[in-house]
């Protein structure tokens, strides 16, 4: 194996991304093991509805079930990485690992290649879900509370999210690839480091490290400015490179990415990711808790970042499952309204079907979710600019109630509702949806197992030695005492009415029927007022679809960060939500976009002026 330079404690290990999602760059892993050195290949292409879709697929040929896309990229790059001893960990098993890592096998065969593949099992609970259930586990979903008894539907999938030390185990037996299920994406940066420096299952803080080195690479090119706030700021952005970790033995990382490559890697990039996906300060992954409270971020030369001071605290005794059931079936169509009286043209579509498909229990349908959105300009230049769209959607467990029955009805319309009427699509028929019910079962039930090349089963507990329940810790580092409070020293002086995002960067998405939004402010004084101003009830009125829904707010001042987490703004999770954003994307920039009052001192400066890069922890 290949090493690059001197860390704390000694070589580092130059961990590469090449896939944040099932659908991602095909390019990428040979761009990463071509474009300069590394030594691990990592991938990350499970996401929760990801799982969904490949359930169906398993469904329709029980021999798939995995993500197609990351063995094409190994026909084109396996031979190299065995060529320059590249290690490969990806958790592209998804819902058969098995089947993948045989098909590598017989690739490598193939080619020719002395490859040996492992893969790891026991992410499957199904079976261990039905035995909680018989002894009167409710397993309760995570956000309601509900009992999976009240599902819709039986489990479709029920995978436990596993760490990374059946990883180490399989690269400690001699793995060149590593091919697994439904581990955390951190993991994959975990499992290669814990090998690599022989961490053991307590070396807490720098688990965590390696926590947090995964959980900014895992996304691949949002590290290095993809979808980032400030993108006006990324060079190259039309095709940037994808993250390296460089992981030394003490937990601390450098994220860099190959010379050369397009994007960038700042302190601003790093800490939007960071902000990515989480609730509070506390990151529970199986094999420890990383603090982000306590993480360090400074420049460490152009492109190059460096996390230090990460905490970690005792792994949690339970492991996260992520549950998909059938939740029955749905179907939308979209009017487009131009020109004049727009909203009473609405009105009328809305009026109008719910008259035909509420007023008959044969008709009725379960959910009806219609959305005016406003697209439209006054006296438009084109015919495109001056309409705007109503997207209908409705959902029932009877597949006829919304399909061709809905469609149908819809299309009547078309000589008999509103001047100019014209729909975007033709009629469709309905489609299933599922819903993501994440659930916690004791880490003991779970039957984690590394199968090497000759078949040999290695059992690995998930839960280590020292585990504690999750709600017996708190944060130990700048947010301990701090959590959920607003106010502090307000800048005073006169004022001006600007969007917010002027003044800070944003990023979110989702956390199964939850949202999170996360603020970063790039100076420090910037931070102080945030953290003073934008309270939950203010963050209500700036989004008014989150007005009655519970929303948690958790201050990370070591970032110059607030993160909120919206409880139920996605529905039932992705794969139901009927919001034409249904991984909530966009909020972040929806929310920059919303005009405040800031203090004129905070707007003058030269990184605001000219913008120009900077972040939390920038110098």
């Amino acid at each position: 194996m290949t090493t690059g330079g001197d860390g704390p404690g000694g070589a580092v290990l130059r961990v590469a991304n090449c896939s944040g999602f099932y659908g991602d760059r095909l390019a990428a892993a040979r761009e990463m093991v071509e474009g300069g050195p590394i030594d691990v290949l990592t991938g990350d292409y499970l996401a929760e509805l990801t799982m969904l879709i490949l359930a169906k697929s398993r469904a329709r040929d029980p021999a798939l079930g995995y993500a197609t896309t990351f063995y094409r990229q190994m026909e084109e790059v396996l031979g190299t990485c065995a060529e320059r001893g590249i290690k490969v960990v990806a958790n592209a098993g998804g819902l058969n690992p098995a089947g993948l890592a045989g098909r590598l096998r017989e690739l490598a065969a193939r080619l020719g290649l002395d490859v040996s593949v492992a893969h790891v099992e026991g992410d499957d609970v199904t079976d261990a879900l039905s035995r909680l259930a018989e002894d009167g586990d409710p397993l309760a979903h995570m956000d309601t509370g509900r009992p999976l008894s009240e599902a819709a539907s039986a489990p479709l999938s029920a995978n436990a999210y596993l760490g990374g030390f059946a990883v180490a185990e399989a690269l400690r037996r001699g793995a060149d690839v590593v091919v697994t299920g439904r581990i955390t994406d951190a993991a994959l940066v975990v499992g290669p480091s814990a090998w690599r420096f022989g961490w053991g299952r307590q070396d807490w803080d720098a688990l965590a490290g390696a926590v947090v080195a995964g959980h900014v690479i895992e996304c691949g090119a949002q590290a290095t400015g993809g979808n980032y706030a400030f993108f006006r700021e990324v060079p190259g952005l039309e095709h940037p490179g994808f993250p390296i970790a460089e992981v030394s033995a003490d937990g601390s990382a450098v994220i860099t990415k190959h010379p050369g490559t397009g994007g960038a890697v700042s302190v601003g990039t790093v800490t939007a990711q960071l902000l990515y996906e989480i609730a509070g300060p506390l990151y529970a992954n199986p094999d420890v808790v990383a603090d982000f409270s306590t993480i360090h971020l400074e420049e460490a030369g152009p492109d190059r970042v460096r996390i230090s001071g990460v905490r970690g605290l005792p792994a949690p005794d339970t492991v996260k499952v992520s549950v998909n059931v059938l939740g029955g079936w749905r179907n939308a169509m979209t009017f487009v309204l131009t020109g004049l009286d727009v909203e009473e043209k609405a009105a009328l579509v809305r009026r109008t079907l719910e008259a035909r498909l509420a007023g008959t229990s044969a008709d009725r349908v379960a959910e009806l979710d219609v959305r005016l959105v406003r697209s439209d300009r006054p006296d438009a230049p084109t015919n495109e600019e001056a309409s705007a769209q109503l997207r209908v959607v409705v959902k029932d467990g009877d597949a006829e109630k919304v399909g061709r029955r809905f469609s149908g009805a819809v299309t009547e319309l078309a000589l008999a509702s509103y001047p100019g009427f014209h729909l975007t699509s033709p009629p469709g028929d309905a489609s299933a949806y599922g819903v993501y019910w994440p659930t916690l079962v004791p880490a003991a039930v779970v039957d984690q197992v590394v199968v090497l090349a000759d078949g040999e089963r290695i059992p690995v507990p998930v839960s280590p030695p020292g585990a504690v329940p999750l709600s017996t810790l708190a944060p130990q580092g700048a947010t301990a005492g701090h959590l959920d409070r607003a106010g502090g020293p307000k800048v005073a002086g006169p004022s001006r009415r600007v969007p917010l995002g002027l003044l800070v960067g944003a990023r979110s998405g989702d956390k199964g029927g939850n949202a999170n939004v996360g603020l970063w402010a790039r100076s420090e004084a910037a931070y102080r007022w945030l953290e003073a101003t934008l309270t939950t009830d203010r963050l209500r009125e700036l989004l008014p679809e989150a007005a009655g829904l519970e929303i948690d707010r958790y201050p990370l001042p070591n970032l110059r960060a607030l993160n909120f987490v919206l409880h139920g703004l996605l529905g039932e999770g992705v794969a139901s939500s009927t919001r034409p954003d249904p991984q909530a994307k966009s909020l972040g920039e929806y929310l920059r976009s919303r005009v405040v009052e800031v203090p004129e001192e905070l707007l003058r400066g030269e990184p605001l002026a000219t913008g120009r890069a900077g972040g939390a922890g920038a110098r």
